[in-house]
Formats: structure tokens, sequence, C-alpha cells
């Protein structure tokens, strides 16, 4: 096992049979962290971009804080009572974008697919991104780094899911568990706190807030209006990651479906218990924040706090009153929610690999993302969603105030759609259904995703009235890039499709089979590449060589006929000593000439086993292989010639590894006699590797006459300057 091997295993543990993908599926305990951390970890940042938009009304905004709460709260269980419905009929892992392209079409669809991919991106940039403003919080020397605390938070997830949903899910099912025994824990505190009488005041409590211009007047008017609404659309981040439950159904233990709703239950009762506690115990305790804090925050006497201030988020302050004679408590709550916030993050690196496997299959994204890696995970789509995540942390400084903009657009789209869906799907089955329960079943159902859509729908609205301008836009233009990129790449697999189905042309044989090995001298490469070009029979056959050394190519000359070896060598001129240009011109003019005629190219190659040698060899083949593999009629056939260094690459390569119990279990075959070690499989060295078929083979015309020529502007191929044939 090579150095980079053994740390792929050290890094993602052994590998997985496609026969263990069973072993891999969640109970409820341990599903519930792994596809609720996102939903719940909203409770640390949704109250505070509430308090943040009503604060530019003045504190006395803040009296709506807990009606605006309601309305979220109120939303949060549609959508949850209505993803029930959704996760017991579709299991199969599609989520909205299957209910969607089901039921209202592929265009529909695709379009929730585009909006479920942006989503979840934004999901990890921004619960990374609050994540590293709680860590600022608790350790000062963090402070002014929360972009490189994010970028590392994102590349230690991506390893950790790298070794698979199972194992991540064991990994962050306590810290999930203690975030939310933290954030319940801290509640019950302040609220028994708050019956004795002794509720502390937040640290911000003697601080006000001036309103802006549109406010100075009081709370009413249509600008207060879309102030609140702007509230609630900001607050609508705690619905966030209520759709990854729909798209991870598959990762559940059976039934998959009931197991799913169970979960979707649980954390709709637990995120909304938590939700206004929160924004109640910040109300009790007079917490206050600002967008701006050094300016918009001042003193009792009018003064702005300035640049020295630190904004604390609100459960950090809250967690520092309740707990003022208690400092673990407040590390507890604190660390907890900077935890979860990370592992927030992990509801989408489930929900965002499936979703792209299953678009791939769909012909709608690169074939890459549809396979499953070593750990029966989606290794492609958790490394291109980490990616994507540190683009955004970078772009946006890791400010969650600037990401929150751009988010939850894309999660209301696709539950709008998918309720629209959902609708659908009842109204066919109740066609064709005539047992009364049954049909009873169905109107019900029926009747809850039609309040789900007038919930989504109308929280869409306001969502993109209100974050337009402010970032949602941008948002938007990446849905719609990402769609037309689906449709392109759709269209392409399609055209590939139709471009190589087999018809009539394809059951004829070519004309003649044209052989052509290229070597520079002669050597033990160049011979093995003669002698395989000849096995493959074809009816012409003949060597080239570019003249760009006279020296070179004179001693060529002169081993060729002292070896006498019987193929035909032309030399081609090349005044400009170039290599790859002459030979792909001359190799094109055989096919102008006869353009039924197949030309295998044999180039003989050096196979190297330290990556620094890589460096030193075949690059001229690898250029001329590109050269040529977009040339018409032309096959190219790599014949390797192992050198010494490469033979103990190729034992390690092929070094036979068993897991522990696997002579038990019956999957090994037999053992060496004597040996603690697996029988090796028989040296194939002495056999060449064909990178590409060479065509028919031709009939055999015994042993070439040798003949040397030379090449020159004008002269035809297969015409021999010498006087001889060229030809077998």
């Amino acid at each position: 096992m090579g150095v980079a091997d053994a740390g792929k295993r050290i890094l993602l543990g052994r590998k997985l049979r496609s026969t263990q993908l069973g072993e891999t599926l969640l109970p409820k305990r341990v599903a519930l962290p792994v596809f609720a951390s996102d939903a719940l970890s909203s409770v640390a940042y949704s109250p505070d971009e509430i308090f943040l938009v009503l604060a530019m009304a003045g504190l006395s905004a803040y009296t709506y804080s807990w009606k605006v709460a309601i309305a979220v709260a109120i939303v949060l269980a549609a959508v949850v009572t209505s993803y029930r419905q959704n996760v017991q009929v579709y299991t199969s892992g599609g989520g909205d974008y299957e209910v969607t392209t089901t039921n209202l079409g592929p265009m529909a669809g695709l379009g929730v697919g585009s909006a479920l991919l942006v989503d979840y991106v934004l999901t990890v940039a921004v619960s990374i991104s609050s994540a590293a403003q709680y860590a600022a919080t608790a350790v000062d020397p963090l402070e002014g780094h929360q972009t490189t605390v994010a970028v590392a938070a994102v590349l230690f997830l991506m390893a950790v899911n790298l070794r698979g949903v199972r194992e991540s899910g064991r990994a962050f099912a306590v810290p999930t568990y203690l975030f939310m025994a933290a954030i319940i824990g801290m509640s019950l505190w302040g609220f028994l706190r708050y019956l004795g009488g002794d509720l502390p005041q937040a640290t911000t409590a003697e601080l006000r807030t001036d309103p802006e211009q549109a406010f100075t007047d009081g709370l009413g008017g249509f600008a207060f209006a879309f102030l609140l609404l702007r509230a609630f659309s900001s607050g609508c981040a705690a619905l966030t990651g209520v759709e990854a439950i729909s798209n991870g159904v598959p990762a559940f233990r059976k039934p998959k479906g009931r197991n799913a709703a169970n979960t979707l239950l649980l954390l709709g009762v637990i995120a909304i218990t938590m939700i206004m506690s929160v924004i109640t115990l910040a109300n009790l305790m007079n917490v206050r924040i600002a967008e701006d804090p050094a300016n918009d925050l001042l003193r009792p006497d009018g003064t702005p706090v300035g640049g020295s201030f630190h904004q604390d988020p609100v459960i950090g302050q809250l967690a520092e009153g309740i707990f003022a004679d208690f400092p673990v408590g407040f590390f507890f709550v604190t660390a907890a929610t900077g935890v979860i916030l990370v592992l927030a993050a992990n509801t989408a690196y489930n929900g965002f690999p499936v979703l792209g496997s299953i678009l791939a299959q769909d012909g709608y994204l690169p074939r890459q993302l549809q396979l499953r890696g070593d750990r029966l995970a989606f290794s492609n789509g958790i490394v291109a969603l980490a990616l994507f995540a540190i683009v955004l942390i970078v772009a946006f400084d890791a400010e969650v105030t600037q990401l929150i903009q751009l988010y939850i657009v894309g999660v209301f789209v696709s539950f709008t759609a998918s309720q629209a869906g959902m609708i659908r799907h009842w109204n066919r089955a109740l066609q064709t259904e005539n047992d009364h329960d049954d049909r009873r079943r169905m109107v019900r159902s029926r009747a809850i995703n039609a309040f789900g859509f007038s919930v989504t729908a109308l929280v869409l609205v306001v969502v993109l009235v209100t974050k337009f301008l402010s970032g949602a836009w941008i948002a938007i233009l990446a849905m719609a890039v990402i769609f037309f990129m689906m449709r392109a790449i759709h269209r392409h697999y399609d055209q590939l499709s139709a471009e190589l189905e087999i018809d009539d042309s394809d059951q004829g044989l070519p004309s003649r089979v044209h052989a052509i090995v290229l070597v520079s001298k002669l050597h033990k490469p160049a011979m093995r590449a003669l002698s395989y070009a000849r096995a493959s029979r074809p009816n012409v056959i003949e060597a080239i060589s570019v003249d760009v050394d006279p020296v070179a190519t004179a001693r060529l000359l002169a081993d060729w006929d002292a070896h006498n070896v019987p193929v035909p060598l032309k030399v081609l001129s090349s005044p400009y000593r170039e290599i790859i240009r002459p030979t792909v011109s001359y190799v094109r003019s055989i096919r102008r000439e006869s353009p039924r005629d197949i030309v295998t190219v044999f180039i003989p190659e050096y196979v190297v086993g330290r990556w620094w040698e890589q460096l030193l060899h075949n690059q001229t083949a690898l250029r001329l292989k590109g050269r040529l593999l977009f040339t018409p009629g032309v096959m190219v056939t790599s014949v390797p010639w192992l050198l010494e260094s490469s033979v103990g690459a190729e034992e390690r390569a092929d070094r036979i590894r068993h897991a522990p119990g696997d002579l038990r279990r019956g999957y090994v075959s037999g053992r060496a006699p004597g040996h603690d070690v697996p029988v090796q499989p028989p040296d194939l060295e002495a056999a060449p590797q064909v990178s590409a078929a060479t065509g028919p083979a031709g009939p055999d015309h015994g042993p070439a006459t040798r003949t040397t020529s030379i090449i020159r502007s004008g002269v035809k191929p297969g015409r021999d300057t010498r006087g001889g044939s060229g030809k077998r």
C-alpha cells in the first residue's frame, strides 16, 4: 500500500462492499441528529435575525418579536405536517425534486432541483459562518479570523462525511443531543428564575437604538408593515433543513416512510419549543442587538458603543445572564451552540450528494456524482458541496447577516412546488380509489398539503419582496444559471446517446488496417511495439521516425539494418525540429488517401513507479495521443514497457489485502502454502496493454521485406524513396 493509499485509509477507513449498504441505514435516534441538525441549529441565528430587523424601528418594535415568532412557528408546523405526507408516499430519496417532477413535469422538477442545490450550499455557508461567530465569542484570539475558522470547519465536515453516513451520524448524534439539552435546560432554568423573581437583565439591556428615518413618526404605516414582513422572512430561516429528511428517506431503516415521518414530528416539536423559548427569554431579559452595533447601539448618554464593542449573539447573551453565577453553564451552552452550527451543515452533506446522484441518474448533472465512494457515500457530491461552500464563505467574509439575505429563497421555492405536486398526486389517486376509508384518508392528506401550499406560497412571496434587493437576487440568479446548465448537460447526454446508436453502417468492416509504429530509437520498448503490431496482423505495417537530430536518425537507420528488423522504416523530415506536427500530418494524409481504411498507431511508452519520473517520460506521447484522438478513423494503442522502478509499484497495487474475518466468511479463496500472505495473481507484465481497439485482423502476409526510407515534402505515404514499396 502506497503512502497515498495509507493516508486515504486512515482518513476514510477501510472500504465497504456494495452488499454492506444495509449496514449503513440509520435508526430514528441517529437519523434525528443527522437530518434535523440544520433546522434545530437555526435556533442559534433566526432569533437574532428577527431582532436585527426590528431594531431598525427602535426598541419599541421588539414587542412584536413574539408575534413574529408565533407566525414562524405556525409556518414551521404547517410545513412539517405537510412533509409527513410526502415522505410516506415518496421514499426513494428524490424528495421535492421527485414529487415535483412526477406530478408537475420535468421542467418544474429541474427548477426545484436547482433551488435545492443552491439552498444546500447556502446552508453550509450560513451555518458554518454562524458557528465561527460563536467561536469568536467564546475564544477571544479567534476574533477577526472567522473566515479561516469557517473554512477549516467545512473541510472537517467533508472529511467526516466521506467516511459514510452512519459514521458521521454516530459522530454528530451526541453533540446534537447536547445542544438540545443545553437550550432546553437554559430555557427551563431561565423561566424558573423569572418565576422566582431573580432573572437578571442582559448585559446589553441598558443600551438603546435610534429608529431609522422611516420610523421616526411611530410604528404605523406601510414602512413598518414591510419591516414586520422582512423580520418574518428572516425568521423563516428556522424552516431550512425540513426538506432534507425527504431527500434522506433511503438512509432510514424500514419502514422508511413511517420512521421519516416520526422524525419530522420530533423535529417540529423540538424546534418550535426552542425558538419560542429563546425569543421569550430575550424579551424578558431585554437583549439588545443591532446590524451595525458600533454605530447603532447607544449608551444611556446617547454615545455609540464604538468599534471596540463585541456584540454577542442572542443565545450568548442569554447564557451569560442566566448562568451568571455558574460559568460552566455559560461555556456549555456557547460550546454546544457553536458545535451544532458546524454540525448543522451535516444535513446538507447528506442531502446535496443524494440529490446530486438522482439528478446525475436523470442526466442533468455529470455522471461522476452518481457513483458511491469507498465508504458507500456519494464522495464526489460531498467534495463539490464543500468547495462551493468555501467559495461563498470567503466571498462574503463569513458574515452571517450578508449570507442570510441569500438564504431560504431556494427552500421556499421547493416547499411551494412540492406541496403543489402533492395536491395533484392526491387528485390523481382519488380518481381511481373506491375504498371509502382510503378516500377519506386521501382527502385529509390533500387538505394538509393544500394548507401547506397556501402558507409556503405566501411566505415565498414575502421572501421575494423583502429580500430581493438585499441579496436574494444573487440566489435567484444562481438558480437560473444552474437550471440552464443542467438543461445543457441533459441535452449533451441526449445528443450523445443518439449519436452512439448502432445503425447498419456499424456492421461493416474497414477495407484495410494500416498499422504505424512510432520509434525514436531501437530499444526494447520499440521492439515490443513492433512485435505487438505484427501480431495484430494488419494489412499494411510500417514504422516511422521523425528526423529532429541527423546523428540520432543515422544511428537509428544503422541499428535498423544491423538488427534486420522485418518492418519498413520511414523517416519523416522535420525542418523545424517538431515531432507531433509531422506525425499527425502523415497519419491524416493516409486517411485522406483511403478514407475507408483504419489507421492504428502503436506508441511505445515507459511505465514508471515514482511520481517524479512521470515528469521525465511520456510527455510527447501524451500530447501526440491527444492530437490523434480527434482524428476520425485513427486508433491509438499504447504499448507499455515496465521500468524497474514500476515493478515495486505494481506489486503494491496488486497486493491482495483482506479485512479481519474475511477468511471465516469465505471471502478468501486460498493462501500460499506455509505463508500468511494471500496468493498473488499471475504476473501479466508480458501482456501488452491496449488503450483502444485496433480493428479487425487482416491476413498474415508473412515476414515483411526490411526497407528504410525518408519521407520529405511532397512524397506520398507508402512510397519508398530508396526503391522499396513500404508495404508488407
